[in-house]
């Protein structure tokens, strides 16, 4: 017999535990103890109970959705280079000239935990306000020890403090610092031989990342990356194929990474190997728009192959100052080419996975995490329909009302 702390009744339920449709269970129920679902399915099949019963009042009830891929943590902002890009320039470019993640580094090497904690916490907040219940935090922005440090400690503090679940990634290897400038190789035997040593040691960071393209590292640097990381027992991610193919995924596939995001210029021998590996495929559509990028990832291609794509907001200062992963939901289907079911799996189920949460977050099912959110729609697909909007009604996070 099931036992309950609290019993959620008065909606429709869109569990995503199929990869064929949304798994509805019409007028249902959830059963939560101790954070936990431990009992679904129609409220007429409830089990007899003395828990506390609470009405959501109607619409339909989702997992939370999974933003696995931000970062939210930075000092300052980029809206300068957002008009210089509109008046022509490249991302390339601007890179070149000083600006992009480097300046972004400059400001949050300047900045103190406490100004990057308060201007991220805005930003989580607003995530949080559109459905999401779960999100990755990367670092990338400090490029030495002391700043990687201080970036994954004020993540960690806003997985703290606020009503979310919160993975933190080291993202050392995002770019070349202004220090190392022409030494692409010494800066990853730092990245390699103290900050993810240090980083591991402390338990700031849930996996590493790199990013690896040719404004950034070849594949063999982020390969001297990956090991060093599962060296520490770090599971891996990788940014790769936005700009050009490296071959990045293929790398990434090798390793078993838990994901591969961008993937624009993914070819068919990589995208094979991202199946057979079980990488996720990482969508992020808002980069895509931002930069006014034409060359789309081969998402025919990867759903031919059975590679799980997940969506997720890029949040960050340069390419995707995005704070709606619903917008990406529906930019992935009116760019790319989703299905709304797809969109939907892409920002729970699949989303979840690419986090390595896919046994514990991003589907309604018993002894998944409580975490759901009821909206106020008439159908699943309205999630990737409606354009902003205030479609939550109520967002519960390990089985709490939040």
């Amino acid at each position: 017999m099931p036992s309950f702390d609290t019993i959620y009744v008065g909606f429709h339920a869109a569990t995503m535990v199929s990869t064929k449709d949304y798994g509805p269970i019409e007028n249902a129920a959830i059963g939560v103890k101790h954070g936990q679902i431990t009992w679904l399915g129609p409220v007429s099949e409830l089990p007899n109970h003395t828990a506390t019963i609470i009405d959501l009042g109607g619409g339909w009830v989702t997992p939370g959705l999974v933003d696995c891929h931000t970062h939210l943590v930075f000092g300052g902002d980029r809206s300068a280079e957002y008009e210089m890009r509109l008046q022509g320039a490249s991302y390339q470019a601007i890179a070149k000239a000083g600006g992009g993640i480097v300046s972004t580094v400059t400001d949050t090497r300047n900045a103190s935990a406490e100004a990057l904690f308060t201007a991220a916490e805005k930003r989580l907040c607003a995530l949080m306000a559109d459905g999401v219940t779960c999100v990755e935090v990367k670092s990338g922005y400090g490029l030495d020890l002391v700043t990687e440090e201080k970036m994954l400690r004020v993540a960690r503090s806003l997985g703290e403090k606020l009503s979310v679940t919160l993975q933190t990634t080291c993202l050392a290897a995002h770019a070349i610092p202004p220090e190392y400038q022409g030494q692409a190789d010494a800066y990853i035997d730092l990245v390699c031989e103290e900050i993810i040593p240090a980083i591991a040691k402390a338990g700031l960071a849930d996996a590493v990342d790199g990013f690896c393209e040719g404004i950034a590292f070849s594949v063999a640097q982020i390969e001297r990356v990956f090991d060093t990381a599962l060296a520490f027992d770090l599971p891996i991610k990788l940014h790769a194929e936005q700009l050009s193919n490296l071959g990045g995924s293929g790398l990434a596939a090798r390793y078993k990474a838990l994901s591969s995001d961008h993937l624009e210029y993914l070819s068919d021998a990589d995208a094979k190997a991202m199946a057979i590996a079980g990488t996720v495929a990482v969508i992020l559509p808002g980069a895509f728009f931002c930069l006014k990028e034409t060359k789309q990832p081969p998402i025919q291609r990867l759903r031919e192959l059975g590679v799980p794509m997940a969506i997720a907001s890029d949040c960050n200062p340069g390419s995707a100052p995005v704070l709606s992963l619903r917008l990406m939901m529906n930019m992935a289907c009116t760019l790319f080419g989703f299905t709304p079911l797809e969109a939907l799996q892409g920002a729970t189920r699949h989303g979840a996975q690419a986090l390595g949460l896919g046994h514990s977050h991003g589907q309604l099912k018993v002894g998944y995490a409580a975490d759901f959110v009821c909206w106020e729609i008439q159908k699943p697909a309205e999630l990737s329909y409606w354009l902003g909007g205030q479609l939550v009604k109520h967002r519960v996070v390990a089985g709490q009302i939040t």
